[in-house]
């Protein structure tokens, strides 16, 4: 659970550079909100209605009809995230989640070493 929290926040952070080499900025509308993703809607630099099908990145409290200001790589427009928002907001969920992981892995993990010990 550790190396897959770790790898997400790396990968939200490979995420996050990529866009930044190739930056393209749009005003998105959102679509749809779900549990899963949130889709938006909005035109790249060459003026083509694009809908990323995984979503955007970082959609905290968006709701459908919003308009939102996003930023995309523009050689891959499927990578998408709100402006503004980055990978450091992944560190609160993935870090509160391993912080409850381990608080009771650890417990767990002395409970049963103490009795083996007996």
């Amino acid at each position: 659970m550790t190396a897959m929290g770790v790898s997400i926040i790396i990968a939200c952070f490979i995420n996050d550079r990529t866009i930044e080499e190739s930056k393209g900025e749009a005003v998105a509308e959102v679509v749809d909100t779900s549990l899963t993703r949130t889709a938006v809607r909005f035109n790249t630099d060459e003026g083509r209605v694009y809908i990323p099908p995984n979503g955007v990145l970082y959609p905290a409290d968006l709701q459908t009809g919003q308009l939102v200001r996003v930023e995309f790589d523009s050689r891959n427009p499927d990578l998408v995230r709100v402006a503004g928002r980055n990978a450091m907001l992944s560190l609160l969920p993935v870090g509160s989640m391993l912080a409850v992981v381990w608080a009771v892995l650890l417990p767990l993990y002395w409970l049963f070493r103490r009795s083996a010990n007996r």
